[in-house]
């Protein structure tokens, strides 16, 4: 048994679909905006469907590269999907609105084009790799009444900090392509354990991303001759160092030093990027649970009252980007959460 997207599943000859392209579909390729149309779909079947001829834009064959504008009219063949594809389909969308709890996270800014979050840390920003939901998938369940929600750049899920969310098609891409050229400032406030010194100011070791043999997902730093590495660049600002070194600490080597802490500025997006340059460095993460000192993020976590930290001390502080609408060049700032702002109170007071 098949069921028939736009049609009856009983009825031997399935309707066409006619499909108006709205303004969230402006900008999309056509054969993105026919993969998220016609959920279940193959991808395979997707394409042979444009390269036959069998989808038209106003009338007229298109190739899967073509560009939607708002107002365009889609006419599509009848496409199946195995009922087993589509039950499954029916199922996961039962169990996101029964299961995702609708949050509306802090907002920084918004207008009728994107909006900004204040990502708390331990939330991904979407579902998928264990997690049933996201930041967006919480979002959207918050905002029923939202068209479109989609995020512009990703966190990791141990990050908090400044997250962008478009509410506009023409926005997501105004947005995205000012990441891709590299358009943005986005400036990060990080505990480092040790005295940075002042003159590493620069690092942009190579960087390349590999599995772990059960699947999880690291990065190391590579030379710079290695094909497989990607070029990366990282600019490193001492806010504060010294510190007091909390007792819980004060046996370990890394920590005898006290703290460093720092604005980073990433002019490229890579995988865990700040993380692994500054772990290069000899100077990883206070808390970070890939690629710190763990037996210093152990020590901390066991510590008492303010001077206890469980989380890795790395915040998405400052986003510089144009409006997508305007063009008015914007700064966002996200203030520290009160367990780092307390934490750092602690062991650099003159940086609180």
């Amino acid at each position: 048994m098949k069921h028939i997207i736009g049609g009856n599943p009983q009825t031997p000859h399935p309707l066409v679909q006619s499909v108006t392209v709205d303004e969230n579909g402006a900008g999309q390729r056509l054969d993105n905006f026919l993969l998220r149309h016609l959920k279940g779909v193959p991808k395979t079947h997707i394409y042979r469907i444009i390269r036959s001829g069998e989808v038209r834009v106003n009338k007229g064959r298109a190739s899967a590269d073509t560009r939607l504008n708002a107002g365009d009219v889609l006419r599509l063949p009848p496409v199946r999907v195995s009922e087993r594809a589509a039950e499954k389909a029916q199922a996961m969308a039962r169990q996101v609105a029964s299961h995702a709890p609708a949050r509306d996270f802090t907002v920084l800014y918004e207008d009728e084009s994107f909006l900004a979050l204040n990502k708390p840390a331990g939330v991904a920003v979407h579902g998928g790799s264990g997690v049933s939901f996201g930041v967006i998938e919480q979002l959207r369940m918050a905002r029923p009444q939202a068209k479109f929600l989609e995020l512009v750049h990703r966190l990791d899920r141990e990050t908090s900090g400044i997250l962008l969310v478009a509410k506009k098609r023409s926005a997501l891409k105004n947005l995205q392509d000012q990441f891709r050229e590299r358009e943005t400032g986005k400036t990060y406030l990080a505990l480092a354990l040790g005295q940075w010194p002042a003159n590493k100011k620069v690092l942009d070791k190579p960087l390349h991303k590999y599995l772990l043999p059960d699947g999880e997902r690291r990065v190391k730093v590579v030379s710079k001759d290695d094909p497989d590495g990607m070029p990366s660049l990282t600019l490193v600002k001492v806010r504060a160092a010294g510190g007091v070194v909390p007792a819980a600490v004060q046996h370990l080597a890394g920590a005898q030093q006290g703290f460093s802490l720092l604005e980073v500025t990433i002019k490229t997006g890579r995988t865990h990027q700040i993380r692994v340059h500054l772990a290069s460095e000899g100077m990883s993460i206070v808390g970070d649970d890939k690629y710190g000192d763990f037996e210093c993020n152990k020590a901390l976590a066991r510590a008492s009252g303010a001077l206890s930290l469980k989380r890795m001390f790395l915040h998405a502080w400052r986003l510089q980007c144009d409006h997508p609408a305007t063009g008015v060049r914007l700064e966002l700032k996200a203030e520290l959460p009160d367990e780092l702002a307390q934490f750092l109170a602690q062991v650099l007071p003159q940086a609180a």
